[in-house]
Protein backbone atom coordinates (compact mmCIF):
# COMPACT_ATOMS: atom_id res chain seq x y z
CA UNK A 1 0.00 0.00 0.00
CA UNK A 2 1.10 3.45 -1.07
CA UNK A 3 -0.71 6.72 -0.79
CA UNK A 4 0.15 9.16 -4.07
CA UNK A 5 -0.50 12.83 -4.14
CA UNK A 6 -1.53 15.05 -6.61
CA UNK A 7 0.33 18.02 -4.99
CA UNK A 8 0.15 20.68 -7.16
CA UNK A 9 -3.03 21.61 -5.67
CA UNK A 10 -3.51 19.65 -2.59
CA UNK A 11 -3.49 22.64 0.44
CA UNK A 12 -0.40 22.86 2.58
CA UNK A 13 -2.57 21.65 5.66
CA UNK A 14 -3.29 18.66 3.87
CA UNK A 15 0.49 17.69 3.11
CA UNK A 16 1.06 18.16 6.76
CA UNK A 17 -1.49 15.92 7.99
CA UNK A 18 -0.01 13.12 5.43
CA UNK A 19 2.92 13.91 6.91
CA UNK A 20 2.18 13.07 9.97
CA UNK A 21 0.37 9.98 9.40
CA UNK A 22 3.39 8.45 6.63
CA UNK A 23 5.67 8.52 9.87
CA UNK A 24 2.81 7.36 12.30
CA UNK A 25 2.29 4.25 10.33
CA UNK A 26 4.85 4.15 8.74
CA UNK A 27 3.49 4.08 5.16
CA UNK A 28 5.05 5.00 1.84
CA UNK A 29 3.64 8.89 0.73
CA UNK A 30 4.78 10.14 -2.75
CA UNK A 31 4.00 13.68 -3.42
CA UNK A 32 3.79 14.49 -7.80
CA UNK A 33 4.15 17.81 -8.53
CA UNK A 34 5.41 19.92 -11.48
CA UNK A 35 7.09 22.11 -9.26
CA UNK A 36 9.93 21.14 -6.50
CA UNK A 37 8.45 20.37 -3.48
CA UNK A 38 10.21 20.49 -0.03
CA UNK A 39 9.29 17.63 1.84
CA UNK A 40 10.17 15.98 5.61
CA UNK A 41 13.52 13.93 5.76
CA UNK A 42 11.83 10.66 6.17
CA UNK A 43 12.50 7.68 4.51
CA UNK A 44 8.84 7.33 4.11
CA UNK A 45 8.21 10.33 2.09
CA UNK A 46 9.29 11.80 -1.08
CA UNK A 47 8.34 13.73 -3.68
CA UNK A 48 8.40 13.23 -7.50
CA UNK A 49 8.98 16.63 -9.75
CA UNK A 50 7.32 16.25 -13.49
CA UNK A 51 7.62 18.29 -16.39
CA UNK A 52 5.41 21.26 -16.71
CA UNK A 53 2.33 20.52 -19.09
CA UNK A 54 -1.25 19.36 -18.90
CA UNK A 55 -2.14 16.02 -16.31
CA UNK A 56 1.52 15.46 -16.29
CA UNK A 57 1.35 14.82 -12.94
CA UNK A 58 -1.51 13.39 -13.46
CA UNK A 59 -0.43 10.81 -15.95
CA UNK A 60 2.75 9.79 -13.44
CA UNK A 61 0.07 8.78 -10.72
CA UNK A 62 -2.12 6.95 -12.87
CA UNK A 63 0.92 5.00 -14.58
CA UNK A 64 1.90 4.18 -11.01
CA UNK A 65 -1.14 3.45 -9.14
CA UNK A 66 -1.79 -0.08 -7.78
CA UNK A 67 -4.59 -1.74 -6.50
CA UNK A 68 -5.35 -0.93 -2.65
CA UNK A 69 -3.20 2.52 -3.33
CA UNK A 70 -4.07 5.97 -1.90
CA UNK A 71 -4.86 9.13 -4.26
CA UNK A 72 -5.39 12.04 -2.81
CA UNK A 73 -6.51 14.60 -5.78
CA UNK A 74 -9.27 17.27 -6.30
CA UNK A 75 -8.56 15.92 -10.12
CA UNK A 76 -12.13 13.92 -10.71
CA UNK A 77 -11.11 12.30 -14.07
CA UNK A 78 -7.34 10.84 -12.11
CA UNK A 79 -9.87 9.72 -9.71
CA UNK A 80 -11.41 7.52 -12.00
CA UNK A 81 -8.47 6.18 -13.46
CA UNK A 82 -7.35 5.27 -10.08
CA UNK A 83 -10.26 3.70 -8.96
CA UNK A 84 -10.31 1.24 -12.42
CA UNK A 85 -7.23 0.61 -11.39
CA UNK A 86 -8.55 -0.44 -8.16
CA UNK A 87 -6.87 2.07 -5.85
CA UNK A 88 -8.90 3.96 -3.77
CA UNK A 89 -9.01 8.03 -4.20
CA UNK A 90 -9.85 10.78 -1.58
CA UNK A 91 -10.80 14.33 -2.30
CA UNK A 92 -8.48 16.81 -0.07
CA UNK A 93 -12.01 17.98 1.06
CA UNK A 94 -12.60 14.53 2.82
CA UNK A 95 -14.79 12.78 -0.05
CA UNK A 96 -14.20 9.26 -0.91
CA UNK A 97 -14.64 9.06 -4.41
CA UNK A 98 -16.33 5.35 -5.56
CA UNK A 99 -17.22 3.22 -8.08
CA UNK A 100 -20.96 4.36 -6.77
CA UNK A 101 -20.56 7.90 -7.24
CA UNK A 102 -17.67 8.54 -10.10
CA UNK A 103 -19.50 8.41 -13.00
CA UNK A 104 -21.92 10.90 -11.17
CA UNK A 105 -18.96 13.42 -10.46
CA UNK A 106 -17.47 12.71 -14.09
CA UNK A 107 -21.00 14.12 -15.55
CA UNK A 108 -21.04 16.88 -13.86
CA UNK A 109 -17.72 17.90 -14.02
CA UNK A 110 -17.99 17.68 -17.73
CA UNK A 111 -21.47 19.64 -17.63
CA UNK A 112 -19.90 22.88 -15.34
CA UNK A 113 -16.77 22.60 -18.24
CA UNK A 114 -18.83 23.17 -21.10
CA UNK A 115 -20.94 25.62 -19.28
CA UNK A 116 -17.98 27.51 -18.51
CA UNK A 117 -16.57 27.06 -22.00
CA UNK A 118 -20.16 29.02 -23.31
CA UNK A 119 -19.41 31.86 -21.73
CA UNK A 120 -21.51 31.17 -18.42
CA UNK A 121 -20.22 32.98 -14.81
CA UNK A 122 -20.02 30.16 -12.54
CA UNK A 123 -18.43 30.60 -9.35
CA UNK A 124 -15.76 28.13 -8.10
CA UNK A 125 -15.67 25.74 -4.92
CA UNK A 126 -16.19 27.36 -1.49
CA UNK A 127 -12.32 28.14 0.20
CA UNK A 128 -11.19 25.83 1.94
CA UNK A 129 -11.78 25.36 5.91
CA UNK A 130 -10.86 24.07 8.77
CA UNK A 131 -14.02 21.58 8.62
CA UNK A 132 -12.85 20.37 5.30
CA UNK A 133 -9.26 19.80 6.76
CA UNK A 134 -10.98 17.58 9.65
CA UNK A 135 -13.43 15.63 7.29
CA UNK A 136 -10.24 14.96 5.49
CA UNK A 137 -8.29 13.58 8.42
CA UNK A 138 -11.07 11.45 9.49
CA UNK A 139 -11.75 9.73 5.75
CA UNK A 140 -7.50 9.19 6.10
CA UNK A 141 -7.69 7.51 9.27
CA UNK A 142 -10.60 5.28 8.18
CA UNK A 143 -8.29 4.44 5.37
CA UNK A 144 -5.46 4.08 7.62
CA UNK A 145 -7.70 1.56 9.89
CA UNK A 146 -8.47 -0.35 7.21
CA UNK A 147 -5.48 -1.20 5.31
CA UNK A 148 -3.86 -2.42 8.80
Amino acid sequence: MQIWVDADACPSAIKDILFRAAERVQVSLTLVANRLLRVPASPFIRAIQVPHGFDVADNKIAEQVQAKDLVITADIPLAAQVIERGGIALNPRGELYTEDNIRERLGMRNFMEELCGSGTDISGPAAFSKSDCQAFARQLDRYLVKSD
